[in-house]
């Protein structure tokens, strides 16, 4: 232990131990993606790390894929209509409980913490209940639902910053030159809340297009998403295909975040 700490030491920066167990835990996240983006481009039929050679071969062959390419696709579907139907809840729903005195604030409160102590598999079958008394199981739409009901939080959490860090007082003046509240709205109140809005946006997508343990349990055979029919190829046969279909997820997930950098920022991706 003393070694360790003669070593982070020499680091550059003004707190080496931390910025030496940052890099440790960027490293073991970042590990997993790293192997499956490497292995993708193993020549052969079986998955080697580190592979025998480099080719593009599995990649080529993805187009051919239609099963996977009709899963990515509706998993971007889902997530769309994840992130679609996130923007007018989260914004109501956010300036209603900042702004109003509203019934059952309490309820709504405890709702936002689900997703840190109800675990997945439960929110999965009580869906799959509600779904399945309703008769609309097997429609994509259905999926989409549930992820918005179970991510709905971070929409809302994402809005309810913005809200609070908007100065009431530009609402105010703009009332007072005559501006209703409809046109409040949209002139003062959407711009100020936009980068939340953005955020919370991107936010859903994302987690709509990667939940797992949701989709498995709501989705059927015609309709199953990507994170779900490569957990059933797995289970059967582990090839190099898999690994670039599972790259090229990442990528769509990576370039998401990107977006979000380009229109709202990190720091501001974090903060909210």
């Amino acid at each position: 232990m003393n070694r360790f700490f003669r070593i982070t030491r020499k680091l550059p920066g003004s707190r080496p131990v931390i910025s030496t167990l940052v890099a440790l835990q960027i490293v073991f996240l970042m590990l997993p993606t790293i192997v499956v983006f490497v292995v993708s481009f193993q020549p052969g039929d079986i998955v080697r790390f580190p592979p025998d050679g480099l080719s593009l071969q599995w990649y080529y062959e993805l187009p051919d894929e239609s099963r996977y390419i009709s899963a990515l696709w509706r998993s971007v579907l889902v997530a769309t209509f994840c992130m679609l139907l996130s923007i007018p809840i989260g914004i109501l729903a956010a300036l209603g409980l900042i702004r109003y005195d509203i019934r059952f604030e309490k309820a709504f409160q405890l709702y936002f913490l689900l997703p840190f102590t109800v675990p997945l598999v439960v929110s999965g079958v009580i869906l799959l209940i509600i779904f399945g008394e309703m008769g609309v199981i097997g429609n994509l739409w259905t999926v989409g639902l549930a992820l918005t009901i179970i991510n709905i939080p971070f929409m809302i959490w994402s809005v309810t910053s913005r809200v609070n860090a908007l100065d009431s007082e530009l609402e105010n003046a703009a009332k007072n030159l005559g501006a209703d509240e409809i046109q409040t709205f949209f002139n003062v109140t959407f711009p100020s809340i936009m980068p939340g809005v953005v955020t919370g946006a991107l936010i859903m997508f994302v987690l709509g297009l990667n939940e797992f343990i949701v989709s498995l349990i709501i989705t059927t055979p015609d309709i199953v998403t990507l994170p779900v029919l490569i957990y059933t190829s797995i289970r059967t046969n582990i090839s190099p295909l898999i690994a670039a279909v599972a790259s090229v997820y990442v990528i769509v997930a990576f370039l998401a975040v990107i977006v979000a950098d380009r229109l709202v920022g990190l720091d501001e991706l974090l903060q909210s």
